[in-house]
C-alpha cells in the first residue's frame, strides 16, 4: 500500500469515527432532552389541570354554599343537586355526589348510577375507584388518580379526579379530567421530537458525507497534484538518463573511431607493407624465371606468406566490425541526413543479414527534427527490429515513418508469432527493450503504443513535431 494512500485512510478513518461518535452523541442528548422536555410538559400539564380541577370544585362549593347553611332540609339537597347537574365543563367535565358509604348521589353523564352503592366497584386492573375518592374525601380532599368510563368514547380511561368534603351534608363532591388527551398531546410531542431526531441525524450525516467526500476530494487533488510532480521529475530524469545514454554512445563511438578504428588501419597499413616487402625480397632472391610465381603468392615462403595475409584478413574483419559498432552506437546519417535516411539504411543493413523481408516507407513532407526526438524514434526502429530478429520468427516486416502536419508516427510491424504483452510488462527480469522504448517516448511527451497477437507484433510510436 503506497504511503499517501496510508495517509489518506488514516485520516478518514479517524474522521468517519469521531463523526460517527459525535452523531451518536447528539442523537443521545438529543433523546435525553426529549424526555426531559415530555417529562416537564406533562407535570406541567398536570399541575395546571389539578389547579383547573380544584377550581372547578371550589366553584361548585360556592355554588351551592347558601344551600348547605341549611344541612336538614332535604329539599335543599335536592336543589344543590340539581345545581350541581347542569354544572358542566369541556365535552367531558361534570360533577358527581357520592356520600360516604359509597352510595352515588348524581351522576349527569351516568344516570344508571344514580342511587347505586359502588363500594365494591372494580376497575380492570382490580382497583376500587370509589375506595379511593371516599379515603381522599376522609383526609379534607384532594388529587385522586384511577381509572373511570369516558363517557364520549365509552372506553375505560384514566382519570385525575380532585375531591372535597360537603361536611354538613356528608357528601363527597368531585370533578375529574381524563388524561388520554394528555397521552395524546404527550405522543405529538414524542412523535415531534423524533422527527426532529431524524432532521437533526440526516443533516449530521449530510454534513459527515459532505466532509468525508471533501477530504476526499482534497487527498484525491494532492494525489493527482503528486502523481504530476513525481511523473514530470520522472520524464525529466529519463530525459537526462536517455540524454546521458546518447552522450555516451558518441563518446564510444567517437573513441572508437578515432582511436581503435585508427590503430586498426595503422596495423594494417603495417603489415599489408611488411607483405609487400616480403614479396619483393622473395621476387629478388629467386630471380627473374621464378618472380611471376612467387608475385602470384607460389610457396616460396609458406610459413610466413600464409599466417600473414589470413592475419591481414582477420585485421580487416575486425576493422569492419569495429565500424559497424561505432554506426550503430551513433549512426552518422542520422546527424547528416536526418531520421529517413538513417532508418533507410538500417532496414537495408537488416535485410542484408536475411533474417527476413523487410520494406521500409516514407509519407509526408519531411521536416527537420531535435535532435532528441530523431534519435529516440531512431533508436525505437534498432530495438523493434531487434526483437523481431531475435524472438518473433517473422517472414516480413514493413517500416513507416509518416511526416503530418504537426506530429511524426512510426510503425513498425511483423506477421511473426507475437508474445504476452501483460506477462512482459510484468516480469521485470524481461522486456527491459521495451520499457526503454516506453521511457524514451514518455521523456519527449510522446505517445508509445505496442499490439502483439498470434498474427505478429506491431510498434507505434507518436511524437508532436517541434522546430529543430
Amino acid at each position: 500500500m503506497q504511503l499517501r494512500l496510508k495517509i489518506f485512510l488514516l485520516s478518514i478513518v479517524p474522521m468517519s469515527i469521531a463523526l460517527g461518535s459525535v452523531i451518536l452523541t447528539v442523537r443521545n442528548q438529543t433523546l435525553k432532552l426529549a424526555k426531559q422536555e415530555r417529562d416537564l410538559v406533562e407535570s406541567t400539564y398536570l399541575a395546571s389541570r389539578e389547579a383547573e380541577l380544584r377550581a372547578h370544585v371550589k366553584l361548585a362549593q360556592s355554588s351551592i354554599a347558601p344551600l348547605v347553611k341549611d344541612a336538614s332540609s332535604a329539599q335543599r339537597q335536592a336543589e344543590a343537586i340539581a345545581i350541581l347537574a347542569r354544572l358542566e365543563y369541556g365535552k367531558d367535565g361534570y360533577f358527581f355526589v357520592y356520600d360516604m358509604k359509597g352510595n352515588n348521589l348524581m351522576h349527569p353523564r351516568q344516570p344508571e348510577l344514580v342511587g347505586k352503592n359502588l363500594w365494591n366497584l372494580k376497575d380492570p386492573f382490580g382497583d376500587s375507584p370509589i375506595q379511593k375518592l371516599l379515603e381522599a374525601t376522609e383526609r379534607g380532599g384532594g388529587i385522586v388518580r384511577y381509572y373511570w368510563e369516558k363517557p364520549s368514547s365509552l372506553q375505560v380511561a384514566f382519570k385525575l379526579g380532585y375531591v372535597e368534603p360537603v361536611t354538613p351534608w356528608g357528601w363527597m363532591l368531585g370533578t375529574g379530567l381524563y388524561l388520554d388527551d394528555i397521552e395524546l398531546a404527550l405522543r405529538s410531542i414524542d412523535a415531534q421530537a423524533q422527527a426532529n431526531i431524524r432532521e437533526t441525524e440526516v443533516r449530521m450525516y449530510a454534513i459527515a458525507i459532505v466532509s468525508i467526500i471533501l477530504m476526499g476530494l482534497a487527498g484525491l487533488a494532492l494525489n493527482i497534484s503528486d502523481n504530476k510532480e513525481s511523473s514530470a521529475k520522472l520524464r525529466y530524469l529519463a530525459q537526462r538518463v536517455v540524454h546521458s545514454q546518447e552522450e555516451e554512445r558518441v563518446r564510444v563511438a567517437r573513441e572508437l573511431h578515432d582511436g581503435i578504428v585508427q590503430v586498426l588501419v595503422s596495423s594494417k597499413f603495417f603489415l599489408e607493407t611488411a607483405q609487400l616487402q616480403l614479396e619483393n625480397r622473395l621476387m629478388a632472391q629467386a630471380g627473374p624465371a621464378e618472380a611471376k610465381p612467387v608475385a602470384k603468392g607460389l610457396p616460396a615462403e609458406p610459413q610466413i606468406i600464409g599466417p600473414l595475409g589470413r592475419g591481414l584478413e582477420r585485421l580487416n574483419a575486425a576493422l569492419l566490425e569495429v565500424r559497424r559498432i561505432s554506426h550503430g552506437l551513433r549512426p552518422a546519417l542520422l546527424d547528416d541526413f536526418g531520421l529517413g535516411p538513417a532508418i533507410e539504411v538500417l532496414t537495408t543493413e537488416v535485410r542484408e543479414q536475411g533474417s527476413f523481408d523487410i520494406r521500409f516507407s516514407t509519407r509526408g513532407k519531411p521536416c527537420a527534427l531535435p535532435l532528441s526526438q530523431s534519435t529516440a524514434l531512431f533508436r525505437i526502429s534498432q530495438e523493434a527490429l531487434t526483437n523481431a530478429k531475435l524472438h518473433s520468427s517473422a517472414a516480413n516486416v514493413r517500416v513507416e515513418l509518416v511526416y503530418h502536419r504537426h506530429r511524426i508516427s512510426l510503425s513498425i510491424k511483423d506477421d511473426g508469432k507475437g508474445f504476452d504483452l501483460r506477462q512482459i510488462q510484468t516480469d521485470n527480469r524481461s522486456g527491459i527493450g521495451l520499457r526503454n522504448m516506453r521511457e524514451r517516448m514518455e521523456g519527449l511527451g510522446g505517445t508509445l503504443k505496442i499490439y502483439s497477437d498470434d498474427d505478429g507484433t506491431e510498434v507505434q510510436a507518436w511524437l508532436d513535431t517541434a522546430v529543430a
